[in-house]
């Protein structure tokens, strides 16, 4: 396999950020990473890149600050240091409800950075496309943006975060570079909500992942563990949603993705049925380590799993690829989240978030998954 780094956090022009109309307070990139992929109509590749821009000096004197979007500018909340907890610099804990409630070190947009066909050179960063915040349901950011082309039209789904809610939203393209917020699609915590590549029985069909508070057990010996899991739901229109009542991809017992699983890239049509990425999370330290997997799904019963192989990883963080730039790790992860994949011939060429920090390629033989 061919790796590499192909977008970093010293690569974003904070210039040309969405903030700087507004927000005067001095900001730094603390990650860019877990990008939305693509090949655009003209056969070019795209990254729709998560910019995670963070306030330099979040604390002033006994207050720490949290970015908000709020009518079309940016502004500052105040909360107490007496009633937080900052142990993850990606967020704190605020005390003082029933209720765990969190505030972020900071703003995430999007960015579409343009590859060559190959994903080997960057051809242009479209400051001037950026997707920033717009609704009320999106005042602390629109994260983690999974793209797939279904017939002539492109569908972005995006999680939305505010105080109102952490809904998953959907934007559409004809050209993949010029986007249109449909609104909110699922109006519950669901970070992996990634259309298939082509519609099933004539529906649109996606991989889900929601969150909740608590879980249900299996019953001792069990295959399976609880925990959160994929899902699978269809649609008429990509609008309105049904969950499928089939499970889908779950944790194994004794796996080393026992802590949970969820979607990566979007899923692709192969002879043999639906090429699935995702990852599969190991307990390990503060964040666990994160891995990529594959499974092939039915290619008209989807929820059927024909293949899965989640014991030897496609995919492994890498501390090579992160070592010139290992200054501006902020937790210590190890971590890949894969979030796209477009064909390329005899190999498939695959994205993904490193460390939380970076985008990274990766070249895949198709005889990988033979």
């Amino acid at each position: 396999m061919d790796d590499y780094l192909i977008f970093t956090p010293d690569d974003v022009d904070l210039a040309r950020s969405p903030l700087r109309a507004s927000l005067s307070a001095e900001t730094y990139v603390l990650g860019a990473f877990n990008p939305g992929f693509t090949r655009l109509p003209g056969g070019n590749l795209l990254l729709m890149v998560r910019v995670a821009e963070a306030l330099k000096e979040p604390v002033a004197g006994d207050q720490v600050h949290a970015i908000r979007w709020a009518d079309g500018a940016y502004v500052l909340d105040a909360h107490p240091l007496t009633a937080v907890n900052m142990s993850d610099p990606r967020q704190f804990d605020i005390g003082g409800s029933p209720y765990r409630m969190l505030g972020l070190t900071s703003m995430s947009w999007l960015l579409p950075v343009e590859l060559d066909p190959e994903g080997r050179r960057v051809l242009a960063v479209h400051y001037d496309r950026a997707i920033a915040p717009t609704r009320s349901y999106q005042v602390y950011g629109i994260e983690d943006p999974r793209i797939t082309k279904v017939g002539d039209r492109w569908y972005m789904t995006t999680c939305s975060v505010s105080p109102e809610r952490h809904s998953t939203t959907l934007y559409t393209s004809g050209n993949a570079l010029d986007w249109t917020l449909e609104g909110i699609v699922l109006d519950h915590q669901n970070k992996d909500m990634i259309f298939f590549e082509g519609k099933v029985g004539g529906r649109f069909l996606a991989l889900t992942r929601p969150l909740g508070e608590l879980y249900f057990a299996y019953p001792e010996g069990s295959d399976y563990v609880g925990g959160p899991s994929i899902n699978l739901a269809q649609s008429p229109d990509a609008l309105h949603w049904k969950p499928i009542d089939h499970p889908g991809i779950r944790a194994r017992r004794g796996s080393t993705s026992a802590m949970k699983v969820g979607g990566g890239a979007q899923p692709v049509l192969t002879d043999t049925g639906w090429l699935v990425l995702y990852h599969g999370v190991e307990t390990r330290a503060k964040v666990g380590v994160y891995r990529t997997f594959w499974a092939l799904l039915d290619r008209d019963e989807p929820w059927k799993i024909l293949r899965l192989e989640d014991e030897a990883p496609l995919l492994e963080a890498n501390p090579a690829l992160t070592a010139p730039i290992a200054h501006q790790l902020y937790l210590p992860t190890e971590v890949v989240f894969t979030t796209g994949i477009v064909e390329a011939g005899d190999h498939y060429i695959v994205a993904s978030g490193e460390a939380d920090l970076a985008c990274r390629i990766t070249h895949v033989a198709k005889s990988r998954f033979a």
